[in-house]
C-alpha cells in the first residue's frame, strides 16, 4: 500500500467517525488518534523523508492538508457538542432544589385598621351596615339637622354631581337610612368611604374612610357612650390608655364632644406628634340630636341614642407612626410591603 493510499485510508476512517460522534469525550478520542503523536497520518510525515523529490511534495502537501481538515472539523464540532451541552444542563431541573417562592399580597393598612374597628364593635353587640356613597341632600343634610345656610352645604365644601345630588361627606347618611326602616332598640356601626373637596396634603385628601356608630333604645345616656369608647380606645390602643372628652358642637348630637386619647408615642408626657399638650384627637360623638329623631319620626320623649363618627386613616397614622396620609393612596409597593 503507497503513501496516498495509506492517506486515503485515513480520510475515509475519520470521516466515518467524526459523523457519528455525539459527545465530548468520543471527540476527545478521535482527536488523539489522528492528530496525535502516534497517529498514522504523524507517522506519514515523518517518513517523508525516504521518499523521492516528487513524492515528498505531493504526499507532503496531502498529508499537512488532511491534519488541516481533521482540525478544523474537531474544532466545529467540539463547538457545537459544547453548545448543546450547556443548552441541555441549562434545561435540566433539579427537584431537590428549593423553589421560588411566589410573592404574597398583604392586606392594605386602611383596609387592617378599618377590619379592627369592625371586629372591637362587633364584639360589643354592634352590627354593622353600609349604604350609597352617591347620595341626596335629604339623608345627607337635612334629616341630621343641618340647614341650608350651614356651610358644609356649600359647592366649595361638597362634591355635587347633579342638582340635589352629591358624593356623601360622611357614613350619617346611613343612620337616618337604618332609623327610617327600623324600631329600636339597635346599634350598628357604618364603615366606608367619604368624600369631600379637601385640598391634598400631608393630612387631608379629597376621599377618606369613616366608621361611624349609632345606638338608639329607650333610657340611653352619655355614660354609655362613654363606656363604649373607653371599651373601644383600650382595645385599639392598649390598656393603659387614657381617654377623656371635650364639649364640642355637631348639628346632629346635644351635647356634643371631642374624644381624646393619651398621646401612644410620649404617653402622654408631651412631643411633637401631640404638639407638647400629650392628648391625641380620634372622633368625634355624642347624644343623638332631638330633631334627628323628628326627622325620621321617632318621639325624641321615648327614644334616646348615641353616635359617633372616626376616620379610619386618622386611626392608622397614629397605631402606624405614619405622618403623610397620602402614603396610603400611593400604591408604592416599598410603603405598603411593610404591612406584612
Amino acid at each position: 500500500m503507497t503513501a496516498k493510499d495509506t492517506l486515503e485510508k485515513i480520510k475515509k476512517e475519520f470521516t466515518e467517525m467524526i459523523a457519528g460522534c455525539g459527545d465530548l469525550r468520543s471527540l476527545e478520542d478521535i482527536k488523539v488518534k489522528y492528530l496525535g503523536r502516534k497517529s498514522e497520518l504523524t507517522t506519514v510525515l515523518r517518513s517523508i523523508s525516504g521518499f523521492s523529490s516528487i513524492q515528498k511534495k505531493e504526499i507532503g502537501q496531502y498529508a499537512n492538508l488532511l491534519k488541516n481538515q481533521f482540525a478544523e472539523k474537531i474544532k466545529n464540532l467540539q463547538e457545537n457538542l459544547g453548545a448543546s451541552r450547556a443548552k441541555s444542563e441549562a434545561k435540566k431541573i433539579d427537584v431537590t432544589m428549593p423553589g421560588i417562592a411566589a410573592r404574597k399580597g398583604t392586606i392594605h393598612p386602611i383596609t387592617r385598621v378599618m377590619n379592627r374597628i369592625n371586629e372591637i364593635f362587633i364584639s360589643l353587640g354592634f352590627g354593622i351596615a353600609e349604604g350609597p356613597e352617591i347620595e341626596s341632600e335629604f339623608y345627607n343634610f337635612e334629616a341630621l339637622n343641618i340647614p341650608l345656610d350651614h356651610p358644609s352645604r356649600d359647592a366649595f365644601d361638597t362634591f355635587y354631581i347633579e342638582g340635589k345630588q352629591l358624593l356623601r361627606s360622611h357614613t350619617s347618611n346611613v343612620q337616618i337610612r337604618i332609623m327610617q326602616n327600623a324600631l329600636p332598640p339597635f346599634q350598628v356601626i357604618m364603615p366606608g368611604r367619604v368624600y369631600r373637596p379637601d385640598a391634598v396634603d400631608a393630612t387631608h385628601s379629597f376621599m377618606f374612610h369613616q366608621v361611624e356608630g349609632l345606638m338608639v333604645d329607650k333610657d340611653i345616656k352619655f355614660s354609655h357612650l362613654k363606656g363604649v369608647l373607653s371599651c373601644f380606645c383600650r382595645s385599639m390602643f392598649g390598656e393603659s390608655i387614657l381617654m377623656r372628652m371635650r364639649p364640642h358642637f355637631f348639628p346632629f348630637t346635644e351635647p356634643s364632644a371631642e374624644v381624646d386619647i393619651s398621646c401612644i408615642i410620649c404617653k402622654g408626657k408631651g412631643c411633637r406628634v401631640c404638639s407638647g399638650n400629650g392628648w391625641l384627637e380620634i372622633l368625634g360623638a355624642g347624644m343623638v340630636n332631638p330633631k334627628v329623631f323628628k326627622a325620621v319620626g321617632y318621639a325624641p320623649k321615648k327614644y334616646t341614642g348615641f353616635a359617633f363618627g372616626m376616620g379610619v386613616e386618622r386611626i392608622a397614622m397614629l397605631l402606624y407612626g405614619i405622618e403623610d396620609i397620602r402614603l396610603f393612596y400611593e400604591n408604592d409597593i416599598r410603603f405598603l410591603s411593610q404591612f406584612v
